[in-house]
């Protein structure tokens, strides 16, 4: 794991003390890349100019099991996470997470309360969501002039041909399997919950099982793209956005068939610095914070305040981040959103049949 420690913004002696005089630390764990990039420029360096604080950034690729095992030790050394929403769910429902007080959130920009603000289903008993993003697939259009316009292209070997990348695991694959094999988008989990259904998603993944190249990390799936291991890549739409805006990639995201969730920031019960890391949740999730954060990556803010507050891309303002989100109407003509209720009670049932799945060969 990385560890970074910001202090640029704090090195004069002068701004600790004019700004807090019992200044503290907090880890912060997020998922790495362009997506921690983001928060460190949204969320980590004014927040850290204003009050004096430092934060430890460190990456992480998900899941509750590193949360799980330092609360269960007694020694919690993370302070605030960045998690997906099943994830939440699970942590909470284990008691792994601290509360919070909705009302204790700010409210937004235009002065409507937080309650009000955000929009529905990101707040949660033990988890604030920051922002909405999405599992997309992508291609180099340089290398593949007429690509796939459909998630049944992307199964497509022989059209399409080529490696494709996929995340290693259960989770958007079953979905994505199900859609590419004619299931509607509005009825992909009531065919995932039948036994019958999750045999033909692990059937239609057979398909493509001996061309699939595995990824865990965000970052992966832009460099597969770039250095030609895959043909096509299943990916975080702002980690492909970030290689065409911020490097210039011949990147094309294709919208059809994208699931679309929540990361949401939890504090793990046990927590050394709580309250500090309550003060830098409300910070982080207030209305500017959120529509700064969608000025560095292509994820839509979850408060309805921010929206009219995002504008155009931070390092290249010829790009109007409007139209680069998941939520973007004309991006959700064929989309799911994913059911974090399926994956909370699913996810170990469905993540070991994944694993004997792959480990058939």
């Amino acid at each position: 794991m990385k560890l970074k420690t910001l202090t640029a913004s704090i090195l004069a002696a002068g701004l600790i003390a004019a700004t807090s005089v019992n200044a503290g630390d907090i880890t912060v764990v997020s998922w790495g890349g362009a997506y921690t990039k983001s928060q460190v420029e949204a969320y980590h360096k004014p927040w850290v100019a204003e009050t004096g604080n430092t934060i430890k950034s460190e990456d992480y690729n998900g899941g509750i099991a590193e949360i799980k095992a330092q609360v269960e030790a007694g020694n919690v050394s993370w302070d605030i996470v960045d998690v997906e929403l099943s994830d939440a769910i699970r942590a909470c429902d284990e008691g792994l997470l601290e509360t919070i007080d909705h009302k204790s959130l700010p409210d937004g920009a235009d002065g409507t309360p937080a309650t009000e603000d955000f929009l529905e289903g990101t707040l949660y008993e033990c988890a604030v969501a920051n922002i909405v993003w999405s599992t997309i697939f992508a291609y180099d259009k340089s290398k593949m002039k007429d690509g796939p316009k459909t998630m049944a292209d992307f199964f497509d070997l022989e059209k399409f041909p080529g490696k494709r990348g996929l995340r290693k695991g259960a989770k958007v694959n079953l979905e994505f399997a199900l859609m590419a094999d004619g299931v509607p988008a509005k009825e992909v989990y009531d065919v995932l919950a039948t036994p019958e259904g999750v045999d033909r998603a692990f059937k239609k993944l057979d398909t493509i099982k001996k061309d699939v190249v595995w990824w865990e990390a965000g970052a992966q799936p832009p460099q597969l793209l770039a250095d030609g291991e895959v043909a096509i890549t299943t990916a975080y739409n702002g980690r492909i956005f970030n290689a065409v805006a911020g490097e210039k990639k011949p990147f094309e995201i294709v919208w059809d068939g994208q699931i679309w969730d929540l990361d949401l920031w939890v504090i793990p019960k046990g927590s050394k610095n709580k309250d500090l890391a309550m003060e830098f949740l409300k910070y982080s999730t207030g209305t500017k914070a959120l529509a700064a954060q969608a000025s560095w990556i292509s994820y839509g803010p979850a408060r309805k305040s921010s929206g009219p507050l995002v504008g155009k891309y931070a390092t290249d303002e010829s790009i109007d981040m409007g139209p680069q989100m998941p939520t973007n109407p004309a991006n959700l003509t064929n989309a799911v959103q994913s059911n974090f209720e399926f994956w909370a009670d699913n996810a170990d049932q469905l993540k070991e049949r994944f694993n004997a799945w792959l480990a058939k060969g």
